[in-house]
């Protein structure tokens, strides 16, 4: 193999052949271990010959990348006990936890927080059995692994989870190894680009390792068939200053790799240095590392004829036949016994000393570092008095105003009281959303080039803590980083484009639902916030590709315990709902509220109230007080209750003996029983809001049968009717994308009089003129392009 150095210092020797043994004994021992947990239930040190009782009966897991994982934990172990370095690991490639439980469990973490799996053969043969085996050791580096804050189960994450854990952190090193399988992910790929948002004065450092082993299942990886100079022009225009380490022959790679090592972290700490001892901020050509080693690193050379280390075979179990083929399990024992397990390991099974001392201590052990178990270093929010930001509400449903804009001045007072564990996250949307009160705290973050013109309202700094970049994956990516090692936040986004991060909202809601519920040493974190705004039924103007309000039903498919769906109708129920999410622990928050203009409904005494309660009945807006209703009208999101409210004020007018009850939804899993969310609502609480046996006219801001879906369980769900967004919609005026969805006003009314008996023959006239105004509106829309100004201006006149 050719090998490639960027420098030709990096030749030194900087190991003595003492140093050299060690190193090379201690990743020994981890790869023996990786192999162990692949393969061996029982005979952990291979004292007796290997029987084919001796392996599991179920080979599960993934062999290709756990060396290389192993072989930079010990490297970088070198440095923090030489240097009393504060690294966190993050291990990208999939299914790699053998690279990083062997090492853990090597420095005696494991075995702290998990004591049945001791530093002795009984710990040992548990540690290997219970590997990948149902109820126990998962073949990621799940929230179990100590160390682990990063599992790698989908692809593309590590990289900005780094970047994420490494803002506001000065003296955190992340090393990030990346599979190079992973690097052709489209996450992966933006990530790239988070080093021209690193401030060296009060950032920490991100060192990217790319494992470039050359395969992923079956097929070779891009980044390994190119040719060196593409691979090094590519890093380099990203930004960094790359260095290779390439190579198979152990002795003559950890050479290579203790000089690289060296010399990136080196350059590191000068560029913190210069920029700290100076106060001036620049962006640093960083380093990275590419790491070009074998797949199946000290594997089997070849198994039946065909080649297995370098290539996509080792990438799982190298064979998988072990129990009935007497031949590979004879190449099993002498695999492993080639790792020379007898001078690793005492008789007793433990870690032999001088091979122990090589490891950091206490927190200084990566398995350990307290920022991986980041609810241990978090501490409150100082949160202002959401109060005082509240919109005055005289005459209800009489005055309008941006629902986001007083949250854009909340967000500018969080970030203003907590400089170093706060920050916003978005794309170039911050104004847009109607936020932008915040760069009267702190602008933007950016590292790259400025230019004169940005003085002119660019709102650019290189000390900024508003997050903008068009990669909705980076963002929410550097979130989690940020929030997993202690820190809070907030993720804004167009709320149709948030399906973008559908399925990291996924894997982070699994890690959340695995740490709370079956992790008790994980203590919890703050809540990631997601904020949609640029809502379904305001992009009229954007047209179809803007009008997705789905995100909300992918939230609902994940661990009660973990997520929750608040849709604040006004300024101040999302202030007060804000307010709340800022102060939970271990969840995922998504609230959905609109930036445009909008009727406002509630005091913010009024608004605290509601919103404690999740679900009401609106007084104001109800006929039924103190007797049977006959209809219940029911809304859930902003434009959903003014035009319910439009409805409600309509049948007022035209039916004024109608006994009609309104309810108003601000916490979505309200309409789940509590049996099924710790928000639900019992039996009694539906029941006596909704009844059993009346016609529930439900307005909804998303799709209709997202409330089928949580209500039906309850009793009054035969009786429930929804109207929701049914994908209807291009260039729409505001009214006409309703009356085009059958969640207009005039909808509602027939609605209403169509499921109160009494009213289908009675309201025949009323509901000719509702049929009547739905075709005169939509002639009015496609002539003008405007609604006409009473509807388009209309307020509560009650």
């Amino acid at each position: 193999m050719n090998t490639h150095v960027a420098h030709p210092d990096l030749e030194s020797q900087p190991l003595a052949d003492t140093q050299l043994a060690s190193i090379d004994a201690y990743w020994r021992a981890c790869n023996y271990l990786s192999v162990g947990m692949i393969y061996l239930k029982d005979n952990p040190l291979l004292r007796e010959p290997l029987k084919a009782d001796h392996v599991k009966h179920r080979l599960l897991g993934h062999w290709g990348a756990s060396p290389a994982l192993s072989f930079v934990w010990v490297h970088l172990n070198r440095l923090i006990v030489r240097d009393d370095l504060n690294v966190l690991f993050v291990a990208g490639p999939g299914h790699g936890a053998p690279g990083v439980l062997g090492p853990a469990y090597l420095e005696g973490t494991y075995s702290e927080i998990y004591p049945d799996k001791s530093p002795d053969i009984e710990g040992m043969q548990k540690f290997f059995k219970q590997f990948s085996f149902p109820g126990h050791i998962g073949s990621h580096v799940t929230p179990e692994t100590p160390g682990s804050i990063h599992e790698g189960g989908e692809l593309g994450y590590s990289l900005s989870h780094a970047y994420g854990m490494a803002f506001d952190n000065p003296d955190l090193i992340v090393a990030c190894v990346i599979g190079d399988g992973e690097a052709e992910t489209g996450p992966l790929a933006t990530a790239w680009h988070s080093n021209k948002f690193v401030n060296p004065i009060r950032d920490g450092a991100v060192l990217p390792i790319l494992n470039l082993n050359g395969y992923k299942i079956a097929n070779p990886t891009i980044l390994a068939r190119v040719s060196h100079e593409e691979l090094e022009s590519l890093f380099r225009g990203y930004g960094y200053t790359p260095y290779f380490v390439e190579g198979s022959d152990p002795h003559e790679m950890h050479q290579r790799m203790a000089a690289t090592l060296e010399r990136a972290i080196g350059e590191i700490r000068a560029a913190q240095r210069v920029a700290r001892d100076s106060n001036t901020a620049s962006r640093p050509r960083w380093p990275m590392i590419v790491l070009r080693s074998p797949k199946g690193w000290t594997g089997p050379k070849e198994i039946n004829g065909h080649k297995v280390e370098g290539s996509w075979r080792s990438h799982q179990v190298p064979f998988g036949d072990v129990r009935n083929n007497p031949a590979n399990l004879k190449l099993l024992e002498h695999w492993m016994k080639g790792y020379k397990p007898e001078e690793l390991f005492t008789d007793e099974g433990a870690l032999q000393p001088t091979l122990r001392a090589l490891a950091p201590r206490g927190h200084r052990r990566m398995s350990a570092n307290p920022h991986a178990n980041g609810g241990l270093l978090r501490r409150e929010l100082r949160l202002p008095d959401f109060r005082k930001y509240a919109v005055p509400v005289t005459a209800r449903g009489t005055s309008e105003y941006e629902n986001t804009k007083p949250l854009g001045e909340y967000l500018r007072d969080v970030l203003a009281n907590n400089p170093t564990s706060f920050r916003v996250f978005g794309p170039d949307e911050t104004a847009s959303n109607r936020l932008q009160a915040v760069y009267g705290a702190s602008k933007k973050a950016w590292m790259a080039d400025l230019l004169p013109e940005d003085a002119d309202g660019g709102e650019l700094s290189r000390d900024g803590r508003v997050m903008e970049m068009l990669s909705e994956h980076t963002l929410l990516g550097w979130l989690e980083g940020y929030l997993l090692t202690g820190r809070h936040g907030l993720f804004h986004s167009y709320e149709a484009f948030a399906h973008v991060i559908d399925s990291m909202f996924n894997q982070h809601a699994k890690w959340l639902d695995i740490s709370k519920n079956h992790v008790p040493w994980r203590a919890p974190v703050a809540s990631e916030n997601i904020l949609l705004s640029s809502t379904v039924w305001r992009q009229d103007h954007n047209g179809f590709s803007h009008q997705d309000p789905g995100f909300i039903d992918l939230v609902t498919n994940k661990g009660p315990s973990v997520v929750r769906i608040y849709l604040p109708p006004d300024a101040n129920t999302l202030l007060a709902v804000t307010d709340h999410c800022f102060r939970s622990q271990n969840c995922i928050n998504v609230i959905v509220a609109d930036k445009q203009k909008h009727l406002q409904f509630a005091t913010i005494d009024e608004a605290i109230i509601h919103c404690e309660k999740g679900v009401g009945i609106w007084g104001r807006a109800s006929t039924d007080a103190g007797e049977e209703p006959d209809v219940v009208l029911a809304s859930c999101g902003d434009v959903a209750t003014m035009e319910a409210l439009a409805a409600a004020a309509i049948l007022r007018e035209r039916v004024p003996d109608l006994k009609l009850r309104f309810v108003n939804v601000v916490d979505l899993f309200k309409l789940q029983p509590a049996s099924e969310h710790p928000h639900g609502s019992t039996e009694r609480e539906f029941d006596g809001l909704f009844t059993t046996d009346k016609p529930i006219i439900f307005n909804f801001h998303g799709y209709p049968w997202l409330i089928h879906r949580l209500a039906y369980r309850f009793a009054g769900h035969d009786h429930l009717h929804v109207r929701g967004y049914k994908e209807k919609g291009n260039i729409n005026t505001p009214l006409e994308l309703a009356m085009l969805n059958e969640t207009s006003r005039f909808h509602l009314v027939i609605d209403v009089i169509d499921r109160v008996p009494r009213l289908r023959v009675k309201a025949a006239h009323l509901k000719e003129e509702m049929k009547n105004s739905i075709i005169d509106n939509m002639r009015y829309a496609h002539e003008h392009g405007t609604d006409r100004p009473e509807l388009a201006n209309w307020t509560w006149p009650y």
